[in-house]
């Protein structure tokens, strides 16, 4: 795991988001290595809010709290390092088949803790993650940073 992820997902980094976009998104996966890390299937990358929303949009055609709002609809299961998924459509019989079910991209922000709020966001800052898969299902999970064991 990068050292940046890894500060990421601690909580360490909550000015930055995650993009992990798949080989099947990027047309030349090596233009980004610059400012990310190649991993299996992909490219992660980590950095600053702004400068990642205008990547998600550049690369997925989307923008990215517009994506975040739909996929916060649909509960699923993102794994911790951000790059991999299970889709909930996965075990729908009208969906594809589970071979087809693989993330395109995965786009994460961290939010602070507030006491206020209660819930996770009591227990510390929480990582909002989001998943589009390529039966074009989208879906997203939430996890206190720091919290490695799956939810």
């Amino acid at each position: 795991m990068t050292d940046a992820r890894d500060a990421f997902l601690a909580g360490d980094r909550p000015d930055d988001v995650v993009l992990f976009l798949s080989d099947d998104v990027l047309d030349d996966p090596g233009a980004l290595l610059e400012y990310g890390d190649a991993v299996d299937g992909g490219v992660l990358l980590v950095m600053d809010g702004e400068t990642g929303r205008s990547v998600f949009q550049s690369a997925t055609e989307m923008d990215a709290m517009g994506f975040a709002g739909r996929a916060m609809k649909t509960d699923g299961g993102i794994d911790r390092d951000l790059t991999g998924a299970t889709c909930p459509k996965a075990d729908d019989p009208d969906t594809p088949e589970p071979a087809d079910h693989a993330p395109r991209f995965v786009f994460a922000f961290a939010e602070a803790e507030n006491p206020e709020v209660g819930g996770r966001y009591a227990e510390g800052d929480v990582i909002h993650a989001y998943a589009h898969c390529s039966c074009g299902a989208a879906f997203s999970q939430t996890w206190v940073a720091g919290d490695r064991d799956e939810a």
